[in-house]
Order: C-alpha cells, then structure tokens, then sequence
C-alpha cells in the first residue's frame, strides 16, 4: 500500500468513523473491541477509529484519553498514555468503567491479559 492510498484510507475511516461515534458508549465500544483483540499495538484502521474518538468532542474526555493512549501503545502504553490513565483511575469524577477501562489499558502488555479480557468482556 503506497502512503497516499494509506492516507486516503485512514482519512476515509475517520471521516466515517466520526459520524458512527456520535455517543460515547459506541466509542466506549469501539476501544473495548479494540483492547480485546489487540495484539502489540493498533492497526491503522484501528488507529484511525481511536483518534476519531480522541477528536470527538461528543466522547466524553474520559473517553478521549482512554483512545488517545490506546493509540499511542506499542508494546504497552507509553509515558503518556500510563499518566492519562492513573489520573483517570484516580479521578473521583470517574465513572466505575472508565476507571476500569484505564486499568486496563495501563496494564497493557503486549496483549490484553486473561484478567483484562475478562473485564473487556463485561462491557
């Protein structure tokens, strides 16, 4: 795939991915999807649905967070990503599943682990 044709592709996924995550519990949906089945980091199809969600004003800034490290994770969350999701887990603001959903990207290793998955599944 030539960089334009990618270029063109992730532009087209964000383009429509904004309007598929007007709400916040689709995007919410559409990182646990992505968490479940990540392995070492996002595709770039993946990628261009989580910086939709990081854009998205409608997700929440939760939520935005929550993509943008999940965006961001090469192997495990960067420096970042794991500061975004321990203020998030520390917020008293937070709701429950965000602040699960934080811990679980936090704890993310070059996959979700068996725990996490079972917390995934719960969404």
């Amino acid at each position: 795939m030539t960089k334009l044709t990618k270029l063109l592709a992730v532009g087209s996924i964000a383009l429509f991915s904004q309007f598929a995550l007007a709400d916040a519990a689709s995007a919410q949906k559409t990182i646990v999807d992505i968490l479940a089945g990540m392995n070492h980091f996002p595709s770039d199809e993946q990628k261009a649905e989580l910086m939709s969600i990081a854009a998205d004003e409608n997700s929440g800034r939760g939520l935005q967070m929550v993509a943008t490290a999940v965006s961001n994770i090469q192997h495990a969350p960067d420096a970042e990503g794991k500061a975004s999701m321990e203020m998030l887990i520390d917020y008293e603001r937070a709701s429950d599943d965000l602040k699960a959903l934080a811990a679980v990207v936090l704890g993310f290793n070059h996959m979700a682990s068996d725990d996490a998955k079972a917390v995934l599944a719960g969404f």
